[in-house]
C-alpha cells in the first residue's frame, strides 16, 4: 500500500506515522490491487482529528474520526474503513450471485453485518429552476436541508448541487467538476 500523509496545524512524529501505517497497512490484505492510503493529522479545538482515504480499483473509503488521542483516531478510522470495505464487497457478492457463479471470497464476512441494502423510502419530483448558487444557498437554508440541485445560471444551466460542508462553508457540486464556495 501506498501512503501519503498530510498535516494540518500540527506536526506528526515518526511513531505516529510508523503506527498507522502498520495499522491502515493490514487493511491491504482486503484489496487484490495496490492501494493508496491518503491519511490527513490536523487538531481541531483540542481534538485529535484522524482522515483516512483508501483509493483501489477506482473505489473510495473514506473515514474520519475525532477524539482525545490521535492513536484512537487512527485505530477508529481503520475500523470505520474495514467495515465499510466488508460491506461493499458482500453487497457486491451477493449481487453477482444471483445472476452467475462466483468464486469463494477472499475474505470472510463479519458476522454481525446485517443484509443492509439500500432502500429508496421516499421519492419525489420536482422542477428545477434556474438560479445563481448563492440564491441556491438560500433556497437550501429556507428549507433546513442538507443540500440543494438547481440549474446553474452561472454555468450555461449546467445541473449543479449546492451542499452544507461539515468543517463549515458551502459546496458546489456541477456537471464538470467541484468547485468549494466559502
Amino acid at each position: 500500500m501506498k501512503f501519503t500523509f498530510t498535516e494540518k496545524r500540527m506536526d506528526s512524529s515518526e511513531d505516529l506515522r510508523s503506527y498507522a501505517v502498520k495499522k491502515i497497512g493490514k487493511l491491504d490484505k482486503l484489496f487484490k490491487n495496490e492501494a493508496e492510503a491518503f491519511v490527513t493529522f490536523s487538531i481541531e479545538r483540542g481534538r485529535f482529528l484522524a482522515e483516512i482515504t483508501i483509493h483501489s480499483n477506482g473505489l473510495f473509503y473514506r473515514a474520519s474520526e475525532l477524539t482525545n488521542d490521535m492513536y484512537a483516531s487512527i485505530d477508529s478510522g481503520v475500523a470505520a474503513i474495514e467495515r465499510q470495505i466488508r460491506r461493499n464487497k458482500t453487497r457486491l457478492e451477493k449481487r453477482l450471485r444471483e445472476g452467475a457463479v462466483v468464486p469463494a471470497p477472499a475474505f470472510a464476512p463479519a458476522e454481525d453485518e446485517g443484509d443492509e441494502e439500500f432502500k429508496i423510502v421516499r421519492s419525489k419530483r420536482f422542477s428545477i429552476k434556474p438560479m445563481s448558487p448563492e440564491e441556491a444557498i438560500l433556497q437550501m437554508n429556507l428549507l433546513g436541508h442538507e443540500f440543494f440541485v438547481f440549474r446553474n445560471m452561472d454555468e450555461d444551466e449546467a445541473f449543479s448541487v449546492v451542499y452544507k460542508r461539515r468543517q463549515g462553508g458551502y459546496g458546489l457540486i456541477c456537471d464538470d467538476g467541484a468547485v468549494d464556495v466559502d
